[in-house]
């Protein structure tokens, strides 16, 4: 990974270096948020406040400045105060080839590449909100090399890399384009746009916007449209939320924040950003999740690393091996982890303990059975559910693999818990703090998988 992406030295703006807690604004005195919504005809509870997260890396957030009852709207913004990417009608041609050229997956370079043509155009409507936006994201693509290997976890550091190359690419393709466009064509007002600000862009828009419905020019509402929502994007993540968004499409399509419950004096307001794994909360908006129910590890299913985790598992009066049948592949094609199509990536932990279709293949592959016509009325669904016991009476050897599967897993990390823990009580920079706490819950969820599949594996040997 180049120097370049590592830093945060946008050419939109003076160069300042990395730092990620109490990130700076973009104007050193930007106007009042809360004062410029309600004068665009917003809403804003009196009750509300704006000041830095006790987090830390957390940057500005809304709390209480007094006690707020259940139902209250606290925040409410008109159609018009949403930033959004309408390919239509008015747009700048060169804008929409330039966002035609993003994949699907990177829909918030999208926006992004909005927000930095409002961010370089003078007296834009949005510049009291966008120079109210951090100046610096504490986010993997601005990790220096040696953060981004210190999070130690391929699936996380492969998405990293990835995001680094579109934007080197991505820089390249836009200086391209926008070097035969001048005056008022140009969508960026002649500004240089290269790799660090469309990391910039994309930072903003991937950890704060909201995908809600959204209007086009014709009157017609779009579902899942991505859209940066002024204050309400300082509401914090929880997965205990105490504000809930609500968004009337009808009429002016108003967004809106209630209270879901009671909301005491000093207390943040929450949002749940969604069911997440740490890998988008730290990809996409920069923290991780302590013991989040959401988060899990990646294998990939292949049967050398299986057949290693079952010799583990084995002792002198259990051996563990794993059988072939025409059967047993026609079960595997249909989940999909055999065949053209297959698809090799199976989880660990989660809200599901293990990937339903996991557990399934190891319960077929573990099966002595040779009969085919009673294999033929196996239900799938029984065969992926956790919650039921095999069919075919290979539960005790399938968790006992995945009990191994998860040790070698555990080994397989440079540092052990112990180790992460006493780095974490010493001076780090906020991106290896990061990387730390990111790395260290992935082997908790390993260490909480094992003690569960160890309950399971206690009820299958003694049903």
């Amino acid at each position: 990974m180049s120097t370049k992406i590592m830093q945060m030295a946008s050419s939109m703006t003076h160069s300042r270096s990395l730092n990620c807690l109490y990130p700076a604004r973009l104007a050193p005195h930007p106007p009042d948020l809360i004062k410029w919504v309600r004068r665009e005809g917003g809403f804003v509870h009196n009750s509300i406040k704006i000041q830095l997260s006790e987090e830390g890396n957390s940057g500005l957030a809304l709390f209480a400045s007094d006690d707020i009852a259940k139902g209250s709207e606290l925040i409410s913004l008109p159609s018009h105060i949403p930033l959004r990417f309408e390919a239509g009608e008015g747009e700048s041609p060169v804008l929409i080839d330039l966002a035609r050229q993003i994949p699907e997956e990177l829909w918030a370079m999208k926006l992004g590449l909005k927000l930095l043509q409002e961010r370089a155009k003078l007296g834009s409507f949005w510049w009291p909100y966008i120079s109210n936006l951090p100046e610096t994201f504490c986010l993997p693509i601005f990790f220096s090399g040696e953060d981004v290997r210190n999070l130690q976890y391929a699936p996380l550091v492969y998405q990293v890399n990835k995001r680094c190359k579109f934007l080197h690419e991505f820089e390249k393709l836009a200086k391209n384009k926008l070097g035969s466009v001048d005056g008022e064509d140009h969508p960026f007002g002649g500004q240089n746009v290269d790799a660090s600000s469309l990391g910039w862009a994309m930072s903003a828009v991937s950890s704060r916007a909201f995908r809600l419905y959204g209007g086009n020019r014709s009157g017609r509402t779009s579902a899942n449209t991505p859209m940066l929502l002024p204050l309400i994007d300082m509401c914090n993540h929880s997965f205990t939320t105490n504000a809930e968004i609500v968004q009337e499409t009808k009429g002016d399509m108003l967004v809106k924040v209630i209270a879901e419950t009671q909301i005491k004096r000093d207390d943040p307001l929450e949002l749940n950003y969604g069911c997440l794994n740490n890998d988008l909360f730290l990809l996409d908006y920069g923290f991780v999740v302590p013991s989040s129910p959401y988060d899990c590890v990646e294998f990939q299913y292949d049967m050398d690393l299986l057949q290693a985790s079952a010799t583990y598992a084995s002792t002198d009066n259990k051996c563990i091996q794993f059988s072939t049948a025409p059967w047993k592949e026609q079960l595997l094609s249909q989940l999909k982890l055999v065949g053209e199509n297959a698809d090799l990536k199976v989880r660990i932990g989660g809200s599901e303990l293990v990937e339903g279709r996991f557990l399934a293949a190891l319960r077929i592959l573990l099966s002595h059975s040779k009969d085919e016509e009673s294999a033929a009325e196996l239900d799938l669904d029984t065969l992926k559910s956790i919650h039921s016991m095999s069919p075919i009476g290979s539960d005790e050897q399938a968790f006992r693999v995945l009990i191994s599967l998860c040790v070698i897993a555990l080994h397989g990390f440079p540092t052990k818990i112990m180790d992460d823990e006493v780095l974490l009580q010493g001076k780090l920079s906020p991106a290896s703090q990061l990387a730390i706490r990111y790395r260290l819950q992935k082997k908790m969820v390993l260490v909480d998988a094992i003690r569960d599949f160890n309950r399971k594996l206690k009820q299958a040997t003694t049903a």
